[in-house]
């Protein structure tokens, strides 16, 4: 930790000169007064990333500050600049994003699989949460499954590197990301956007907010998207990689005042793409039918490709300015959920590795904040509740021994906290923010698994099937605590520059293993305990040259400790098993970069850079041979983790035909990574680069917006995720799931 930590503190020692040098054109207290200018303390704006010298507001520590003077790392990408680079959902967000992996889940068509500088969670099943916290509009989601919201009808989305446990709660010992709608105004409004692409892709958007009097107004987005799949199911005939979404939003707005604001707010999201199974990495097995296909998103399963994921939402937010300083918020959201989907993990037509599953979720949640802002001191303080159910079950079927094993369950958890953040401006030029907050989680998990003999069991259809061993069975609770704190000083050279030093833990709680054998290892009864991260980090944020340069840098140390890893094993016998452990303790430590440079008027260029070096310095599996713990850590690397991350993206623009013509191309680049803790060199990535490029015309009052966009302009077959189940009763099955190749797609959009 000495020397990483001091080679963090080398870098923001390294940049200070350029931050002195930075011109000071006013008083550092100035800028504040930009930022309350910019928004309520409750609404930020994004500036036009092709315009570095815009003020950017975000809401990390939940209210609104410059993004230059928040002592986090945050990437702040405006809602309006992704629709015009052809960003399609919340994945595209990491291409520009440094030391972040969002992807979609393996066998999954909008399960968020979501990692940041090495802390993240693979595993979607329910009960085991992500360690990366997804929120809509300041409410938690709880649940991966549809997490992989589509781009439309947004603000903006705000990507917080390390710890956040202070302000955003227990799992988000990786960082959050938060999903932001607009808000209506008091304007009629409407838009209406329509794309066509490849392999026949349609969609449509719309959305239209109304003033209805007396400062009441009202809001409705809905958004339909089609397209054939990339490739096909050579068994059934039928699409694969395809999709078929359905989403909407609805929104009752009341500010009759300055002081007085109140949101009724529901979303809804329908897909009923077919299911995605993989594309086999290993040869046939010595059957022709196991023979992998020619493209990669082709598959031959068989275990049906019936998929749908529906969720829903909806949440009432209530603020009031008490004084100018002082403005109470409350936010209350009840979410639910179910998925009926089927995983084929041998990618073959006969049942020899096949998991229908059925999941649900549902959650209420409670949070009241008081947010202070005075002369020199700032800050929140709050109190939330989370009340959620999850609960699921599926069938692993072993064709070859003719043999399913039931697995059922749910998890119910109850969580409160209270918390607090503090910012100190201890002179013009020197702040102090500290922070802390205590979380108590109670859960109680129950989970039943039973040997059938039979291709499925009675619960997926086979009333014919023979029930066998019991292989667990129990209910047991367990309740957990941690005190998360975080504190932070910043140094304000000049108004343009911020150099800050900052100390957070984060705090991921624990739970039970949903597909734990009690029969092959009794102590899954007892759960898994919960993990944690201590981080420490150095960041400059600064603008130079007349503010035509934005320039963010950070270097980080984390002391992660038991981390929670999921192993799939195969048990003595013909069966399969998961461990869910506290096998890891690792340190973390790396570097970023992010910068907006405005060339001239009509040329800009932004980037980001990413470095992560992540080690295990112990892990601990169970060895079914010898029936004891054993440490493997120099066996073990981190998934989902790619040393090197950047990109690049410069955008030209010109005046035509009255309007503005831009065009944008980009590269983004991640080294290679593994897609497990056990590397494997048929599933891990070995890195890649994707090239895109957006042409947008708008016109002069900016109501019309004609734009083409490719994206995998050079059509790089990259691997997202897989499975591992190799030997003969699976049929030796290594299958891989891939990103989109190659597309085009034009768009329209008019404003009224």
């Amino acid at each position: 930790m000495n020397t990483a930590f001091a080679a963090s503190l080398r870098l923001g020692t390294a940049t200070l000169a350029l931050a002195i040098a930075s011109p000071a054109l006013a008083q550092a207290p100035e800028r504040d007064e930009r930022a309350a200018a910019a928004s309520t303390p409750d609404v930020a704006q994004t500036a036009d990333p092709t315009a570095p010298a815009g003020e950017i507001v975000v809401t990390a520590r939940r209210r609104a500050e410059s993004l230059q003077d928040v002592p986090i790392s945050v990437t702040a990408l405006d809602g309006a600049a992704l629709e015009s680079r052809g960003a399609v959902d919340l994945t595209a967000v990491m291409q520009q994003t440094p030391n972040t992996t969002l992807q979609i889940a393996r066998g999954s068509n909008s399960t968020l699989i979501a990692f940041i500088r090495g802390v993240g969670q693979q595993d979607p099943l329910w009960g085991f949460e992500p360690g990366v916290g997804l929120y809509v509009d300041d409410v938690y989601v709880a649940r991966p499954q549809g997490a992989v919201l589509d781009i439309f009808d947004i603000e903006r989305v705000e990507i917080l590197r390390g710890p956040q446990g202070t302000l955003y709660g227990r799992n988000t010992i990786g960082g959050a990301v938060k999903y932001v709608t607009r808000r209506l105004g008091r304007d009629f409004e409407g838009r209406v956007r329509a794309s066509y692409g490849s392999f026949n892709q349609v969609d449509l958007v719309g959305s239209v907010s109304a003033p209805l009097g007396g400062g009441l107004s009202a809001g409705a987005a809905v958004a339909w998207y089609q397209r054939d799949g990339y490739g096909d199911n050579l068994n059934t005939g039928n699409e694969h990689y395809n999709k078929d979404v359905l989403a909407g939003r609805v929104s009752l707005e009341y500010a009759p005042n300055d002081t007085l604001f109140f949101r009724l707010a529901g979303d809804w999201t329908r897909d009923d793409s077919n299911a995605r199974h993989g594309y086999r990495l290993t040869g046939n097995a010595g059957q022709p039918a196991f023979a992998p296909p020619a493209s990669v998103y082709d598959t031959r399963a068989g275990a049906g490709d019936a998929n749908r994921v529906d969720t829903r939402g909806l949440s009432f937010t209530a603020e009031f300015r008490a004084t100018p300083e002082i403005t109470l918020k409350s936010i209350t959201a009840y979410r639910d959920g179910e998925t009926n989907g089927n995983i084929d993990f041998d990618g073959t037509p006969g049942p020899v590795l096949d998991i229908p599953a059925f999941y649900e979720d549902d959650q209420i949640s409670q949070e009241v904040q008081l947010l202070y802002e005075g002369d020199r001191i700032q800050g929140v303080a709050g109190v939330y509740y989370l009340d959620g159910n999850a609960a699921g079950a599926f069938d692993t079927v072993l064709g070859l021994a003719n043999l399913t094993i039931f697995t059922t369950g749910s998890v119910e958890t109850r969580s409160i906290a209270a918390f607090t953040d503090i910012n100190f401006n201890i002179s013009d030029y020197l702040r102090l923010s500290v922070g802390g907050r205590y979380t108590r989680d109670k859960r109680t998990g129950t989970v039943y698994r039973q040997n059938f003999t039979g291709i499925r069991s009675p619960f997926f259809g086979n009333a014919a099937a023979v029930p066998g061993l019991v292989r667990t069975n129990y209910t047991n609770t367990r309740t957990d605590d941690e005190f998360t704190p975080r504190v932070s000083l910043s140094w304000l050279p000049n108004p343009d520059t911020t150099l800050y030093a900052s100390y957070s833990k984060g705090y991921k709680s624990g739970g039970f293993d949903m597909r734990g054998d009690a029969f092959l290892t009794p102590q899954t009864v007892n759960g898994y305990d919960p993990e944690t991260v201590d981080a420490y980090e150095v960041g400059l944020k600064t603008y130079g040259f007349g503010r035509s340069l934005y320039l963010s840098l950070a270097a980080f140390y984390s002391d992660y400790r038991n981390q929670q890893v999921t192993t799939q094993v195969v048990a003595p016998g013909p069966s399969v098993a998961s461990f869910v452990d506290n096998a890891g303790d690792s340190r973390v430590y790396g570097l970023e970069a992010e910068w907006r440079a405005l060339i001239s008027d009509n040329f800009s260029v932004s980037g980001m850079f990413g470095y992560t070096n992540a080690k295990f310095r112990r892990f601990t599996t169970f060895d079914l041979a010898t029936n004891r713990f054993i440490d493997v850590a120099d066996q073990r690397v981190f998934q989902n983790t790619p040393k090197f991350t950047f990109a690049v993206s410069p955008t030209v623009s010109a005046n035509l035909a009255g309007g503005t013509i831009a065009f944008t191309p980009s590269m983004s680049f991640r080294s290679e990574y593994s897609q497990f803790e056990i590397p494997n060199p048929l599933l891990d990535e070995d890195g890649y680069v994707l090239v895109d490029a957006s042409i947008v015309w708008t016109s002069p009052d900016q109501r019309l917006q004609i734009s083409a966009h490719g994206r995998n302009l050079l059509d790089e077959r990259y691997k997202i995720g897989g499975y591992n189940f190799p030997g003969a009763l699976f049929g030796n099955s290594i299958i891989g799931f891939y990103g989109p190749p190659r597309t085009f797609t034009l768009t329209g959009q008019v404003r009224f």
